[in-house]
């Protein structure tokens, strides 16, 4: 299969689906370099897209190959040791997947770290990439030269050989000696978690275990097979970006189509286009992208997209909203989507990447359990629409095991809401130079997920849905309150959207906590500002049965993680801190 040929750059061919004649072999590799050594024979490989779907760069994996292994032969002659850490700069392009490449073939560790984003605070940038060079014990930093300046500052303190960009590495003279890969039981790159509450936690991810998490999610998660090509917006700092559509793709030899995810927060429907002028098949995403281009749709006319060969369309990184897929599959129904193509997944850096997956062509499988029930960690069905929806992600993936427990550590058994554990080869090493944190959540070969989570049968399989984050829990008046069911009530106000609340609790002058929801606040006049405070009161009050606190802070002041998910415990820290200020009154004692 030969997708479409830009329109962009003259002569430039984005890298088939496939090669003829050559086996498509499916993560079944003992490291990562042996995997693209193989993949540098075939065909396929990466390509970069403009906002507008032009193509402008592209990366076959034998050309990815050969430059990663001169790179690596220059990393070692500037003195760089196997095992030392080299932090990337993760951004979308063909130099991060060199450098990211030459340290596994120097035997060197790569740190990917975010890219700052457009309405992120500096200093908070500045810390947490000063973070993690710290925890790493990095020696290089590089990156593209127009965010070094923001590498140079937060190296201040920090040991580092060398600042630089791949063009300052390939100046450096190439050695003579010998390639270090690192074997199966090496670490392939060290992975931050963005959800983590325990700054800074980087997840050590060895060659063993990369490789049975992809083998996993290529051939019982997405199956993968000939003729399979992928598109992605997500960052290559976060494991959805980083595994699941670049080692994913590389470990299965398969052609990926890449938008930037700047690009794609300014247009997003670029993606779809990818997908349409490419006949790609899988691509992944959180809700929140999904949404973004339902509500694009809605005030255009006929865009001319194809969406029939998109078999996967994977649901992952953050809570599932059904409304919000619901809303997607109507709305791009007349251009071929399937929502028979929705393909739910759970997963966490600390196990690679997938956890789980449901079953391919079934499209989502929703749950409505009562509330009341919940509150007491019971999952009992309703009929829909009389209570809380949430959406089943599937069977654990062979070779792994998971259990749901109660407080005590029982295991639990169908229906009955707990914490999720699991056990298998994806599971991380630890956290690096952190034994504490790797003490709190790896006990006896499982790991604590830190979700609360219950099975649910289905066709004779326990399928497992996701209820929330533990720590998130609100207990207000003896009740079990997940904030989002405050935060999913807010957004359905007019003149409100996703992510615009963060339900969190806030101690009173007595020390009482009270529940309190922060509101991003767009109108300028007082007027309409208490009406929305007064309106949001209300909603929750009627929805969710609890009296709240309303807050009004500006637009854009809530803080996202690096996979662009609220991050709820921050934006309390920031509002007590006064990072975040109230722009109107709107509460009630």
């Amino acid at each position: 299969m030969q997708p479409a040929v830009s329109s962009e750059i003259p002569h430039l061919t984005p890298t088939p689906s496939d090669t003829p004649g050559r086996p498509k072999r499916l993560a079944d590799f003992a490291t990562l370099t042996e995997a693209l050594d193989y993949a540098g024979g075939a065909d396929t490989g990466f390509n970069f897209y403009s906002a507008r779907g032009g193509l402008e760069k592209v990366l076959p994996f034998r050309e990815l190959a050969g430059q990663a292994k001169s790179t690596a032969l220059r990393l070692s002659a500037a003195g760089l040791t196997p095992g030392e850490r080299v932090a990337l700069l993760a951004a979308t392009d063909p130099e991060f997947l060199i450098l990211f490449f030459a340290c596994q073939y120097a035997g060197l560790i790569p740190v990917p770290m975010p890219l700052p984003t457009a309405f992120g605070r500096r200093e908070a940038y500045i810390d947490q990439i000063k973070g993690q060079m710290s925890s790493s014990g990095a020696r290089m930093a590089l990156g593209p030269a127009e965010f070094l300046p923001f590498v140079r500052e937060a190296a201040t303190g920090v040991d580092l050989a060398l600042i630089g960009t791949l063009a300052d590495v390939t100046a450096l003279p190439e050695g003579k000696g010998d390639l270090h890969p690192g074997g199966p039981g090496d670490l392939s790159y060290i992975q931050y978690s963005s959800g983590s509450t325990r700054f800074p936690t980087g997840v050590m991810v060895t060659h063993a275990s990369l490789m049975a998490n992809c083998f996993a999610m290529n051939k019982h998660g997405v199956k993968n097979s000939v003729g399979d090509r992928a598109v992605s917006w997500l960052p290559y700092f976060h494991d959805m970006g980083l595994v699941g559509f670049m080692l994913g793709g590389v470990t299965s030899q398969s052609s990926i189509d890449y938008l930037s995810t700047e690009d794609f927060a300014r247009r997003p429907l670029t993606w779809l286009k990818l997908i349409s002028d490419n006949k790609a098949t899988l691509s992944y995403a959180p809700s929140f992208g999904y949404e973004l281009c339902a509500r694009r749709v809605a005030t255009m006319s006929d865009l001319g997209f194809d969406l029939s060969s998109w078999r996967a369309a994977g649901i992952g990184g953050e809570m599932i909203k059904p409304g919000v897929m619901r809303a997607f599959a109507e709305a791009f129904k007349p251009y071929g989507f399937s929502d028979k193509a929705f393909n739910a997944s759970y997963g966490l850096a600390e196990a690679v990447l997938a956890v789980s997956f449901s079953p391919g062509g079934k499209g989502m499988q929703v749950d409505t359990v009562d509330k009341d029930a919940l509150e007491d960690h019971r999952a009992e069905p309703v009929a829909e629409g009389q209570g809380r929806e949430f959406v089943a992600c599937g069977s654990i993936l062979p070779d792994h095991t998971g259990e749901i427990r109660d407080e005590k550590g029982g295991v639990l058994g169908a229906r009955r809401v707990g914490r999720l554990f699991i056990a298998g080869p994806s599971i991380m090493q630890g956290y690096f130079n952190n034994p504490d944190a790797t003490a709190e959540c790896l006990k006896d070969g499982w790991l604590d997920t830190g979700d609360l989570a219950y099975w649910m049968p289905i066709d004779g399989q326990d399928e497992l849905v996701i209820v929330g984050r533990a720590k998130d829990m609100m207990i207000i008046n003896g009740r079990n309150v997940w904030p989002q069911d405050i935060e999913w009530t807010v957004e359905h106000i007019p003149g409100l959207k996703s992510g615009d609340s963060a339900a969190i609790l806030l101690a009173d002058p007595s020390g009482v906590e009270r529940p309190t929801i922060l509101v991003q606040c767009r109108p300028s006049d007082p007027v309409e500002r208490e009406r929305l405070a007064a309106d949001v009161r209300a909603r929750v009050q009627e929805q969710v049965g609890i009296v709240c606190d309303v807050v009004l802070v500006p637009a854009r002041s809530l803080p996202k993680t690096t996979s662009g998910k609220l991050a709820r415990g921050r934006a309390r820290s920031m509002y007590i801190a006064g990072d975040i200020r109230a722009v109107g009154v709107g509460s009630e004692s």
